[in-house]
């Protein structure tokens, strides 16, 4: 997934853990907006993290990355140790109730969806869509499920050009990844980057169809 226009829109995941202090002051500290990706379960173990971006509205958007942080995705195997919802049932629940926990957490009503894992069975898709939401995909991920040490994800980072979709996560306060997350925000607002908000655009500003 790419941007259709100019921009870098910074999409960071909040799967269940903590709230990475470390990049949301590089967020506020450059004046960069970003997209928070939540789950149900990240918002009712963090409300002081969302109190804090709630209080800095130009900066912080939401999306939805599911009630329970399963994949979207058909049977009963795991992918990357994550649980998939396992039934169509199941994948509408999860979007649904995730986007339910998210509006009476924020106010508003998330119109982009990511999955756990960010895996879909295809016949999910539709489903998901049906829903109101549009898929969130990406097209640079800069710390491979928080896993890479910071130097290698603020390195990924900087090579970051209009039109990208940047995935990361803000869950994992104690990794390494999370402080290259903050070292490649600050790296790109010295380089002049322009950050987009992807909750503030529609999927018509998006070329997704590359990512299925």
């Amino acid at each position: 997934m790419r941007l259709r226009g100019p921009g870098i829109a910074l999409t960071l995941d909040a799967c269940p853990g903590g709230f990475d202090m470390r990049i949301a002051a590089a967020l506020i500290e450059t004046g960069t907006p970003a997209t928070i990706m939540l789950t149900g379960a990240w918002l009712r173990r963090n409300p002081e993290g969302l109190a804090l971006m709630l209080v800095h509205p130009a900066l912080f958007g939401f999306g939805n990355h599911g009630e329970q942080h399963l994949a979207p995705v058909l049977g009963s195997r795991r992918i990357f140790g994550q649980p998939v919802a396992g039934t169509l049932a199941a994948i509408g629940r999860e979007v649904s109730e995730g986007a339910a926990s998210i509006l009476r957490a924020t106010g508003a009503a998330p119109g982009w969806y990511r999955g756990a894992t960010a895996y879909y069975s295809p016949a999910a898709m539709p489903v998901i869509q049906g829903l109101g939401v549009s898929i969130a995909g990406f097209s640079l991920s800069a710390d491979q499920g928080a896993s890479l040490p910071a130097g290698m994800v603020a390195a990924r980072m900087g090579r970051a050009r209009d039109g990208e979709v940047i995935i990361a996560h803000i869950n994992q306060p104690s990794r390494a990844s999370g402080q290259g997350v903050a070292d490649g925000i600050r790296a790109l607002h010295r380089a002049g980057g322009r950050f987009v908000r992807l909750d503030e655009l529609g999927e018509v500003d998006a070329i997704t169809k590359s990512e299925q």
